[in-house]
């Protein structure tokens, strides 16, 4: 891939977090997420990529744009695969909290895992203590194997997990260790990643979330050198069988780094719509302008860029706003 295309995709999360976030702290998360959408594939035309959704909205009949299949791009560039989520977090921009995303990741054809909307177990952790962890070790093991990675006391280390009662057994084994919790409404892909970032201060992400959401953490993870673990969570027999066509004979293996996103590059790109850790949201600040805080990388070169923009709205063909 053309390392022109990073900031080509940053383009596309950026159009999708200006739509969305007119909708903060409007109660309307379908509205929000609509908004979202349909600016993020409307910009999609303009991007230079042959390009196919492997994860996205929904399956065809499930989803009007950005379903799964659908081909995106110019269709003059790069054969590459295409996993978006135009609104990460749309109880989020509903209710006017932090951490909501527009995100999207490309690799090449055939390198991202497809998978299907339903659960996974998920476990991720930055540079330092990528490699070490496993995601079947006890919470105490995993914490202290951290927090010597970190050069920190366990007491010291913070971990992210989201708030649902199935995670009640999980955040009670990480109190009992000493250790700090910082739980989160919705948005896993945020706090996945916030572990690759000193300054979030987050040291490890642990719980079970959406399948798609992980793949899209994986290609994140991978471009800042973290790891990410993750285990399929098939709830009846028919996401059974699907795991099954994908191509796992045993869709309760562990998927690792490379199962979930193959080969040396790949590109991720998150602009915010409202603030969080890692980015702060959309500003509105006059005069038909907005301002954007965008994260671009690339896996290959593990670089890194951090991009603030400002945008005159009236100039935004793309962008239909209230």
């Amino acid at each position: 891939m053309d390392r022109e295309l990073a900031l080509e995709i940053v383009r596309v999360t950026e159009v999708a977090a200006l739509a969305s976030s007119r909708w903060m702290g409007r109660g309307k998360k379908n509205e929000a997420d609509q908004a979202a959408t349909s600016a993020m594939r409307a910009m999609f035309d303009s991007v230079n990529i042959t390009g196919t959704v492997v994860i996205g909205e929904g399956e065809m009949d499930e989803a009007p744009m950005l379903y799964i299949g659908e081909m995106v791009g110019t269709g003059q560039g790069p054969e590459v695969d295409v996993a978006v989520d135009p609104l990460e977090g749309t109880n989020i921009v509903a209710k006017g909290l932090n951490n909501a995303l527009a995100v999207v990741a490309i690799s090449d054809r055939g390198n991202l895992l497809h998978a299907p909307d339903m659960y996974m177990e998920k476990i991720a952790v930055g540079p330092r203590a990528a490699g070490l962890i496993h995601i079947d070790d006890p919470i105490p093991r995993t914490l202290e194997i951290v927090a010597r990675a970190n050069r920190k006391r366990i007491q010291d280390c913070t971990v992210m997990i989201l708030e649902r009662e199935r995670h009640n057994q999980i955040i009670e084994a990480v109190r009992r260790t000493g250790a700090r919790v910082r739980l989160f409404s919705d948005g896993d892909v945020g706090a996945a990643i916030a572990t690759c970032f000193e300054d979030t201060g987050i040291d490890l992400y642990i719980g079970i979330g959406g399948a798609p959401e992980g793949v899209i953490s994986a290609a994140a993870i991978k471009a800042l050198g973290g790891e990410m673990q993750g285990r399929l969570v098939p709830g009846n027999q028919e996401e059974y069988d699907r795991c099954v066509k994908m191509g796992l004979k045993d869709p309760r293996q562990i998927l690792f780094m490379n199962d979930m996103v193959k080969g040396e590059d790949a590109i991720f790109a998150a602009t915010g719509v409202t603030d969080g850790e890692l980015l702060r949201g959309v500003r509105f600040v006059g005069n038909d302008r907005a301002e954007t805080h965008s994260l671009v990388m690339r896996a290959r070169t593990k670089t890194v860029r951090w991009i603030k923009a400002l945008h005159s709205i009236p100039n935004k063909p793309h962008l239909v706003m209230e």
